[in-house]
C-alpha cells in the first residue's frame, strides 16, 4: 500500500482501550500534527509487546518542502532527527532494566519522538519525564506516549540543556538522566555534564548511548573532570532496509559521582 492510500486512522473509533480523555487529546494533538506531516502509527517490538510509534510518512516530501524554502542551514540542527527511531534508543532502555527501575525516576534528554521513555517506562520506572527542545519532537512523543496508555507515567516537557541554572521543576532530581544519540553536537558537550551535575539526585547515574560510527571521545574527557566515567560497549544485530542482517556496535557512557 502506498503511503497515499494509506487509510487514516480515526483515535476515537480505532483505539477503546484509551481512557476518553486520552483519546480526545489524541485526536486533538493527530489533527495538529497533520497540519505539518502525514504520518500514522507502526508498531515496533518491545520484547513480547510492541509500541505504537508514530511515524512520518511523507518524509522526502517534508524533507523537499525544507529544502525549497532554504529552511535548512545547518543539517545537523535543521534536519527533522527528532522524528528517526534510533535504534540506541531500544539499546539503552534495555540496559536500563538492569538498574532496578522499580520507583525510580528518569529523565530523558533530546528525546525526540520518545522510545527510550517508552521502553523505560514499560520496564517499570515510576516516573518518565520525555524532554526535547523541538515543539514539533514533543507533539510527537506525547502522541506516543497517550497512544501506548503511558500518559499516567510519562510526562513530555520542553527543556533547554544550556539554560543556566536548576530547572526548578525538577529541583529534587533524578534517579536516572539518559540520552540517546545527543553528542552529535560538541557545542553541547559542555552544557550536558553542567545539567547533568545540577539535575542528577544523590547516588543518581547517567548514561549516554551512541554508535561508536558517531562516537565522540570529548564528551568523556569534558565529563571526567566532573564525574566518574565508566564506559563499555554493546553489541547488536539487527537489519537495514532492504532486510540484510547487519551488526552494529554502541558505546555507552555512564556518569556518577565520585
Amino acid at each position: 500500500m502506498s503511503d497515499s492510500t494509506r487509510p487514516t486512522e480515526s483515535p476515537l473509533e480505532s483505539w477503546p482501550e484509551l481512557a476518553p480523555a486520552d483519546a480526545a487529546e489524541l485526536a486533538a494533538l493527530l489533527e495538529r500534527i497533520r497540519a505539518d506531516f502525514e504520518v500514522g502509527f507502526e508498531p515496533l517490538q518491545v520484547d513480547e509487546n510492541p509500541l505504537q510509534v508514530l511515524s512520518i510518512r511523507n518524509m522526502s516530501a517534508h524533507l523537499d518542502k525544507l529544502l525549497h524554502s532554504h529552511a535548512i542551514h545547518d543539517p545537523l540542527k535543521d534536519l527533522p532527527l527528532w522524528a528517526k527511531v534510533w535504534p540506541g534508543s531500544f539499546v539503552l532502555g534495555r540496559l536500563l532494566r538492569k538498574y532496578e527501575p522499580q520507583g525510580k525516576s528518569l529523565l530523558e534528554l533530546g528525546a525526540g519522538c520518545g522510545v527510550l521513555s517508552l521502553v523505560a517506562a514499560r520496564y517499570g520506572f515510576a516516573r518518565v519525564v520525555a524532554s526535547d527542545v523541538v515543539q514539533e519532537a514533543l507533539r510527537f512523543a506525547r502522541a506516543n506516549v497517550l497512544r501506548n496508555g503511558l500518559a499516567d507515567r510519562i510526562e513530555t516537557a520542553h527543556l533547554d540543556v544550556t539554560a543556566p541554572g536548576r530547572d526548578q521543576r525538577y529541583a529534587e532530581g533524578f534517579d536516572i538522566i539518559a540520552a540517546s544519540e545527543i553528542l552529535y553536537l560538541d557545542d553541547l558537550h559542555r552544557p550536558l555534564v553542567k545539567f547533568v551535575d545540577r539535575h542528577l539526585a544523590p547516588g543518581g547515574k547517567a548514561f549516554f548511548c551512541t554508535d561508536v560510527a558517531r562516537a565522540k571521545p570529548h564528551f568523556a574527557k569534558v565529563a571526567a573532570k566532573t564525574f566518574k566515567i565508566t564506559e563499555g560497549r554493546i553489541g547488536v544485530k539487527s537489519q537495514d532496509e532492504n532486510g540484510a542482517e547487519q551488526r552494529r556496535l554502541y558505546s555507552i557512557l555512564i556518569l556518577e559521582r565520585p
